[in-house]
């Protein structure tokens, strides 16, 4: 059996929003990138949590998830965000660019049904700050048939902490023995 996916995004989760008062986490470091489509006169400043890379990096090496990011940011996870936090190239789930004026179009994340086709059965665990109720009942249906899966919220203007990576590593180790080589690459996968 192949580990289950770790799915992670990233505004809100590694880059918090700020508060009313325009601040972000102190824990947090800025620093410019320019995404895909953007010229270098125009970047996008982002704030980083300098830990969240060795965080991640111990939860990819316990083998237990294939850590897989699921962001708007696509490609640009792994070529912009991930290298900041010291990470290793990592695939992305290849996400539309849908004209959507919510994040909820249909009272669920936008996301979903994108991931729920790429993920076929396979046993997840995603890290949004946007999920809905009709998302959690989503995951509950997915794990009474067999692929288990769990959705964890983060505050998106605190981020990724500590305790969300240690649910992460709980939730895996109870789940039935894991390969721990890494998988072949469903469809729709794009490596880094």
């Amino acid at each position: 059996m192949r580990p289950p996916y770790l799915l992670l995004d990233i505004d809100g989760v590694l880059i918090p929003f700020p508060d009313s008062d325009g601040s972000t986490p102190a824990t947090h470091a800025h620093h410019d990138v320019v995404p895909t489509g953007r010229s270098a006169g125009d970047p996008v400043g982002v704030w980083l949590n300098p830990v969240h890379g060795p965080m991640l990096m111990d939860v990819i090496r316990t083998g237990l998830v294939t850590l897989v990011w699921c962001t708007s940011w696509r490609q640009d996870a792994t070529t912009l965000i991930g290298p900041l936090l010291g990470l290793p190239p990592l695939p992305h789930v290849d996400l539309p660019r849908p004209r959507i004026t919510t994040s909820h179009p249909n009272g669920y994340l936008w996301k979903r049904d994108h991931v729920d086709a790429w993920l076929g059965d396979v046993p997840a665990v995603w890290i949004d700050d946007d999920f809905t109720g009709l998302d959690h009942a989503w995951a509950t249906e997915r794990t009474t048939r067999g692929s288990a899966t769990l959705l964890i919220q983060p505050d998106p203007r605190a981020g990724l902490q500590a305790e969300h990576l240690t649910e992460v590593r709980t939730w895996a180790e109870r789940l039935p023995a894991v390969r721990t080589v890494a998988p072949a690459a469903p469809g729709g996968i794009e490596a880094a």
